[in-house]
Order: structure tokens, then sequence, then C-alpha cells
């Protein structure tokens, strides 16, 4: 009798316990499933409860940030791509209306955004309310590179990205600063701890891995997949701006500690000097933006830069580089328009071109250096205007990145090492007044000479 009561109430709590697992099942199909719509509504033409997971997530957030005042804006490459395709559409049809959710249910883990500093406010209020509307967030920051200088390191703190997560989707909110007052700059996305390396995918994500710089955006406000978003207003301009976007900074400690071996010359000539190669730089920098013509800081000035975060004072000119198939024939006219009349121009577009421009009467020159690649390496070349000779300068080959100097946001190699080790070796470091540009740098070799009848075109002097 006691072991058929025991194998009655085994059977009774074996039915009991079948019967609330259905419960369960029943009710996370027909309540908590996404596909269901209590979680995750669902919303016209999406397939999936993945996808109305991911309309859903960014509606949240849109509406947190909203609700606080705080505007963000689309900066997510492969929804912008889609975006730009159907732009004019969008701005036509003021309620987005589409046969179904074509851009936030893209197939992704995470929906990038960014964020102007100087709309940021009230950040605990915001935490605090995404956190009772079920999100988890991570805040990433670092010391304010603003206030970086030469006097001083600074140890003052800026968030630099705040990652937000419901469900299985995550919110990348980038945070922007103006820098110098002519450009935006983000910075980079370092996960410090394993917990918050598990947080986000940090690979998946577009930006942050390094800092990059973009020129100051205009926005466009569109409706996408019924919500309103703010986008850059040329998606395509951004997009190529963000390939080519990353930024170096000016490393102020090392310069520091060069500064303390060879003191800097602070004599009248030299702090005049360096005020005329600035303005000189700003006008060089202005006008070959005008152009479009893309350059960066060649041979002493990029050294200077690099090294002592400066001008180099005895090196008496502004160094520029550009690529050969940047070349445009109006950035003769162009300089002499802005008050820069051509000093020399040597060699021809097919070979060794280089221009060489006198600021006024001072004392001060830029040269315009242009580059050639090969296979596996690149040059720009040189001329020996009284006797024809020619020479090639060997650099391995290099990428280019933003960086700020002197107030301006310009492009360096972004192996700048290798570069300045190849134009002037292992001892860059140790200061060299005497410098012959036809034996000094260790790159240099003897590249033939040109041709007599060529001279008028090739060796021109003014």
């Amino acid at each position: 009798m006691q072991r058929i009561n025991k194998n009655v109430v085994l059977g009774l709590l074996t039915f009991t316990s079948s019967v609330f697992l259905l419960f369960q099942l029943y009710y996370y199909k027909y309540y908590l499933s996404p596909k269901n719509g209590t979680v995750f509504p669902k919303i016209k033409g999406s397939k999936t409860g993945q996808e109305s997971s991911r309309w859903y997530v960014v509606r949240k957030f849109l509406s947190l940030v909203s609700s606080h005042n705080i505007a963000v804006h689309l900066i997510d490459p492969l929804l912008l791509g889609l975006i730009d395709v159907d732009l004019e559409q969008l701005r036509i049809s003021p309620d987005g209306s589409q046969s179904e959710c074509k851009y936030f249910c893209a197939p992704r883990d995470c929906t990038t955004f960014a964020l102007l500093d100087k709309a940021w406010k009230h950040e605990v209020g915001l935490f605090r309310a995404a956190e009772r509307v079920g999100f988890q967030w991570l805040k990433i920051q670092s010391k304010d590179p603003r206030l970086e200088g030469m006097d001083d390191l600074s140890g003052t703190e800026i968030p630099l990205h705040y990652v937000f997560k419901l469900a299985t989707h995550s919110i990348h909110l980038v945070v922007f600063y103006e820098r110098s007052g002519n450009y935006l700059w983000h910075g980079p996305l370092r996960l410090k701890l394993h917990a918050d390396r598990k947080f986000v995918p940090f690979r998946k994500l577009p930006f942050g891995r390094y800092p990059g710089a973009y020129d100051k955006l205009e926005l466009l406000s569109v409706s996408i997949d019924g919500l309103t978003v703010q986008i850059p207003k040329e998606p395509s301009v951004f997009l190529e701006e963000r390939s080519h976007s990353r930024f170096i900074e000016c490393r102020y400690r090392e310069a520091r500690s060069f500064l303390q071996v060879y003191p800097d010359d602070a004599s009248l000539d030299a702090v005049e000097f360096r005020k005329k190669a600035k303005a000189l730089l700003h006008l060089a920098t202005l006008t070959l933006n005008t152009l479009g013509v893309r350059f960066w800081l060649s041979s002493g000035t990029c050294l200077g830069w690099y090294r002592q975060c400066n001008i180099i004072p005895y090196s008496k000119d502004v160094d520029l580089g550009i690529f050969i198939q940047d070349y445009k024939p109006e950035i003769i006219s162009a300089f002499q328009k802005a008050g820069l009349p051509l000093k020399h121009k040597f060699g021809k577009v097919e070979d060794s071109l280089e221009f060489s421009f006198q600021a006024g009467s001072d004392d001060v020159k830029l040269d315009i250096f242009f580059f050639y690649e090969e296979d596996d390496h690149m040059w720009n070349g040189g001329t020996q205007a009284k006797s024809g000779k020619k020479f090639k300068y060997l650099f391995p080959k290099f990428t280019l990145c933003w960086t700020e100097f002197l107030e301006l946001k310009v492009r360096v190699p972004c192996e700048t090492l290798l570069y300045i080790e190849a134009n002037y070796g292992k001892d860059w470091k140790v200061p060299v007044q005497e410098w012959d540009w036809k034996t000094s740098p260790p790159n240099v070799q003897p590249n033939g000479m040109w041709p007599i009848d060529e001279w008028d075109e090739v060796i021109q002097l003014y």
C-alpha cells in the first residue's frame, strides 16, 4: 500500500511538472515571444522577431535620448550606405513609408549613432532612465587630448564612447569633440576589462579602433522605417571621410624628453621664423584644401612635428608632399593668387616634379614635393639646377593619417617612424643643422641627368 501511494505521488508530481512546463512554453510563446509583439512589437514588413527587436531597440533608444533633449545622428556605415542609395526618395517621403522595415532591420548586432559633446547634458539622468526601460550600458572614457601640450599632461578625463544594450541588440554612441574650432574628433575605444570585452562585440564596431578626424557636419532630418532620424546631409561624403579618418596625436611626452636634452631655440630670430612658418602653413593648407588636393607634412616639417611638436627653427622652409595622381595644373596659379609667387619649378608631371614658392620678401619658402609610387616603394625627385643632375629619394610605402599641428588639421604619414628613418636615418633624434639635400639623406640616390634640350621645361627659376 505504501509502495502504491509512492507511485501515485510520483505520478502526480510528474504530471504536475509536465503541466507547469507546458504552461511556461505556452506563456513564452504567446506572451513573451518577440513574434507575438509583447516585448518587441511586430512592425510592418518585418519577417522575424529578430528584425523586430533591432527596430524596437533603435526606437527605444531614440525615444530615450529625445526625452532628455539629446540630439544624436546616425553614422552607421552599413545603414548610411543603404540610405544614400535611396536618399532622394527619403527626402520626399516625410512619413518614411516603406513596404518593409528596410534599414533598421538590416542584420547586425549593433547600430551606431554619434553625439556632439556640446549636446551632452544630464548623463546620470539618462543612465537612470535607460536602466528603467531595460538598457544595460557601458561608458568608455580617457584623458582629454585637447588639454595636452608641451607644458603639462592633462589628467582630465572625457567620455569617448557609450554602448547601450537591450536584448540581443546594441547601440554604439560615439562622442565627437570640436578641436581647434575647425574639425571634429572622436577618440579610440579601449576596452580594458575582460567584462567590457564580453559586453560589446568590439571587432564588429565600425568606429573606435582608432581615433578619427572629420570636417564639421551638416545634418539632415529624414524619416526612416517610421522613425525620425538625423543623418549626415551627404552620406557618401561622410563615408568617404571615414575611410581615411585615422588620427595620430602629436607625441608631447617624447617632445618634452627631446627638449630636455636639446633645449629649444628661444631667440628672436627663431620665434619670428616659427611665426612666419605657421602663417605660411595655414595659407598653404587653405589653398590646397580649396583645390581639393591631398597633401601631408613632409621632410623637415614632418620631422619637427614628430620629434618636437613644432617647426624646426633652423629649417628655413615648410615642406609638403603630394601624390602625383593628385596633381592639378591650377596649383601654381592658386598659390600665386594667394600671394605666393613661384620661386622654381623642377621636373615634369611624369618625372621628379617639385615646386618652391616664396613667401613675399620673407626668408621662408614653401617646398612641395610630388611622390611617385612603384611596386614596392615610393619616391620623390630632386634636381640640381646648375648641372641638370637628377636625384631620387626612396621611401617605404605609406598611408596617410590626420593630426593636429599648429592649430591645423593636416595629414602625416601613418607609418611616420619608417618615413622619417628613411629620410633622416636611425639618428633622427639628433639635431643636424648642416644638411646637404644631395648627400645627407640616407635615402637619396643618383637618378641620371636631364637632357639639355629639356632644361627649359624641367629647370625653371624665377
